[in-house]
C-alpha cells in the first residue's frame, strides 16, 4: 500500500510540470468542417464509419477507441451516456458513439421506473429494439441500475404493499329517537330547531334558513363508510344540504341539494366518510327557506375501514415477488447479451450518520425503498441474487456477468468509507459486487490554488478506488471550466486557448485514472456527453449554423491520453 501511494504521488508531481509545458506551448486553431452531418445516411446494414465530421488540424487521428493499448489495458473500456431514443435513430450521435466507443450505457432510460407502470405491465419495446441492433453491430451496452431510490416503479411498489382487503361486520354508531325527547340539545349553527309536537308525537323541527347537526358527539374513522338514515316529513316541498363532519354530500337536486315531497313521511339514507382529517361525527341538515323540516328518528351505522396493513412478512414477500418479477423480465428481454450493470444506485445518504461515524442507506417513510423491506444488510445480496439467477437462466454466461455499485460523490472521503463498509457487509453476506462506478463531478480551474485543490481531490479519490480491491469505472466523465473567479465559461464563450488547457486537463484525469488505477482492476471511462452541451464538456464541439460536430482539442487530448502520452 505505502508503495502504490508513493508511486502515485511521484506520477503526480511529473505529469503537472508536463501539463505545466503544455499549456505554455500549445495554440491550436479551429477551421471550418470538411464533411456535413448531412452526408451521413443510415442504412439497413449499417457500419460505423470513421467519424463522419472532422476538421483541421485533428482529421488525421483514428477513432478514439482505437488508441487503446489492448494487451497493456486488457479490461478498459471507452463508453458513453445516451438517451435510448437518440441511440435508436441511428444518426450522427449514434455513429460517433459507435465508432469511438466500446460501449453505451443510457442512465436512467432502461430503470424499472421507465418500464414499469402503475399495475406493473412491463414496456421493454425501446430496449428490445436497441438490443437487437447492438447484437446486429456486435456492439456493448452497459446496463442501468437494477435497483435504486429514485427512478423506480413508486406506483406499482405502493399498490404492491398497499393494506389488504378484509370482511368487516357492520356496526350501530349512534341513534337518537326524537319522539322520546322533550328538548332539542343538539348544536344549532344557524337559525331556530326545536322539539314540537306533529302528527301526533314529538319531532325536531328545522326551522328555514336553519343549519343544525341532527346528530353528533361520536367519533369517526376516515377509512370508515358509514350510513346515516333519518325520517323526515314536509309539509310543502323543501329542499335542503347534508354534510357529514365535514364532508358535504351531493343529492340529485339543483346545486347538489336533497329535495322532499310534501305530505309524506319520508325515509332518507346518507351514505359517506368523514373529511380526511376529520375526527368528531355529525350530519348536519342546512334548510333552505322553502318550508319546515319534521324529523323523527335518525341512527348512523357503518362498514369500518376494510383494509388492514400487510405484515412486516407481507411486506418482505411481497417485495422479493416484485424484485423477482422486475430481475426476470429485465433478463429475458436481455438474453445475456448486457454482461454489466449497476446493481444499485447511489444508495448512501449523507445526512443520516449512524453511530459509527459512517453514513447510512436512504430510507424513506414516504416511499417504498427496496432496501427498507429487504433491510439494509440484505439489500445487495437481495438483489444480485434474484439478477444473477435471472440472468442464468435467460442464457447469459455467468463467468461474463459484472455487477457495479454506482454513487456520486466519492471525493468526500466519509461517504467513501460509508460506501466500503456497506459493500464489505455485503460481500460477507454473499453479494456479488465486482466493481465500483464512480460518478465524477470535475472542474478545470483557471485558479492555481484550486486546480491544485481539485487535483488533489481527484487523485486521493482515486488512490481510495484502487485500495478498494474492486474494478473501478468512472462515469459522467464531463469537466467544466471556470475562469479564476470561479464562473463557469460556456461552451459558446470559451477561446481555443482555454479550450487547449481543457483538453490538457482531460489527458491529465485520464491518465491519472490510467496511472493510479491498477491495469487488471480498470473497468472503463464513461463520457457523460460526447458533444458540448451548453458547457464545453464535448469531444466535438456542435456548429451553431450546420449543427455539425466539431472534433476539438479534447477529442485528441483523449487519444493521447489512452496512448498514455
Amino acid at each position: 500500500m505505502l508503495e502504490l501511494k508513493r508511486k502515485i504521488m511521484i506520477t503526480k508531481v511529473r505529469k503537472r510540470l508536463l501539463i505545466g509545458l503544455s499549456f505554455i506551448i500549445c495554440h491550436l486553431s479551429f477551421s471550418v468542417a470538411l464533411t456535413s452531418c448531412a452526408d451521413y445516411n443510415v442504412t439497413d446494414d449499417f457500419t460505423a464509419e470513421p467519424d463522419p465530421t472532422y476538421v483541421e488540424p485533428y482529421k488525421e487521428l483514428q477513432p478514439v477507441k482505437s488508441y487503446i493499448d489492448r494487451e497493456k489495458y486488457p479490461n478498459l473500456k471507452l463508453g458513453a451516456t445516451m438517451k435510448v431514443s437518440e441511440f435508436n435513430k441511428q444518426e450522427l450521435a449514434h455513429a460517433a458513439c459507435v465508432t469511438n466507443c466500446d460501449d453505451v450505457s443510457f442512465g436512467t432510460t432502461l430503470m424499472a421506473g421507465s418500464i414499469i407502470n402503475g399495475k406493473g405491465v412491463m414496456n421493454f419495446l425501446d430496449m428490445s429494439d436497441l438490443l437487437s441492433h447492438v447484437e446486429e453491430i456486435d456492439y456493448e451496452v452497459y446496463g442501468s441500475p437494477i435497483v435504486a431510490n429514485a427512478n423506480q416503479p413508486d406506483e406499482w411498489l405502493a399498490l404492491l404493499t398497499s393494506p389488504i382487503e378484509v370482511t368487516v361486520e357492520y356496526i350501530e354508531v349512534k341513534a337518537v329517537d326524537y319522539a322520546t325527547i322533550d328538548e332539542f340539545t343538539g348544536t344549532v349553527e344557524k337559525g331556530k330547531a326545536e322539539i314540537v309536537k306533529y302528527d301526533g308525537a314529538n319531532a325536531l323541527k328545522i326551522g328555514t334558513a336553519c343549519n343544525v347537526r341532527i346528530i353528533e358527539g361520536f367519533e369517526v374513522d376516515p377509512g370508515a363508510k358509514y350510513t346515516t338514515t333519518f325520517w323526515a316529513k314536509v309539509d310543502k316541498d323543501a329542499s335542503y344540504t347534508v354534510t357529514f363532519s365535514g364532508n358535504k354530500v351531493n343529492g340529485s337536486g339543483a346545486d347538489g341539494k336533497f329535495t322532499l315531497k310534501a305530505g309524506k313521511l319520508t325515509k332518507v339514507v346518507i351514505e359517506s366518510q368523514s373529511a380526511p382529517d376529520e375526527t368528531e361525527g355529525y350530519l348536519r341538515i342546512e334548510n333552505t327557506r322553502s318550508a319546515p323540516i319534521y324529523i323523527s328518528k335518525v341512527e348512523v351505522g357503518c362498514y369500518p375501514d376494510n383494509h388492514r396493513p400487510q405484515t412486516e412478512k407481507e411486506k418482505s414477500d411481497t417485495i422479493q415477488y416484485a424484485l423477482h418479477t422486475w430481475c426476470d423480465g429485465l433478463m429475458k428481454i436481455n438474453e445475456g447479451r448486457i454482461t454489466s450493470f449497476d446493481l444499485i444506485d447511489e444508495p448512501i445518504d449523507e445526512k443520516a450518520v449512524m453511530d459509527n461515524g459512517k453514513y447510512d442507506l436512504k430510507h424513506s417513510t414516504e416511499k417504498i425503498y427496496w432496501q427498507d423491506i429487504l433491510g439494509s444488510d440484505n439489500y445487495a445480496p437481495a438483489v444480485s441474487k434474484e439478477a444473477s439467477e435471472a440472468y442464468v437462466k435467460y442464457d447469459g454466461d455467468p463467468s461474463q456477468l459484472k455487477f457495479f455499485i454506482s454513487e456520486t460523490g466519492l471525493e468526500n472521503e466519509t461517504k467513501f468509507e460509508s460506501l466500503m463498509y456497506w459493500i464489505n457487509i455485503w460481500d460477507a453476506k454473499g453479494a456479488k459486487i465486482d466493481g465500483i462506478n464512480a460518478k465524477l463531478n470535475l472542474v478545470y480551474s483557471e485558479d492555481a490554488a484550486t486546480l491544485e485543490e481539485n487535483n488533489d481531490i481527484l487523485d486521493n479519490l482515486l488512490m481510495n478506488l484502487a485500495l478498494s480491491g474492486k474494478l473501478v469505472r468512472v462515469s459522467n466523465f464531463d469537466i467544466k471550466y471556470q475562469d479564476a473567479t470561479g464562473a463557469n465559461v460556456a461552451a459558446k464563450d470559451i477561446t481555443a486557448e482555454q479550450r487547449q488547457k481543457l483538453a490538457d486537463y482531460n489527458a491529465y484525469v485520464i491518465s491519472s485514472y490510467m496511472t493510479i488505477i491498477p491495469k487488471d482492476k480498470q473497468a472503463g471511462i464513461c463520457k457523460g456527453n460526447l458533444a458540448d452541451t451548453s458547457d464545453p464538456v464535448g469531444l466535438w464541439a456542435v456548429d451553431t449554423k450546420s449543427k455539425d460536430w466539431v472534433r476539438t482539442a479534447t477529442y485528441k487530448a483523449f487519444c493521447d491520453g489512452l496512448t498514455a502520452k
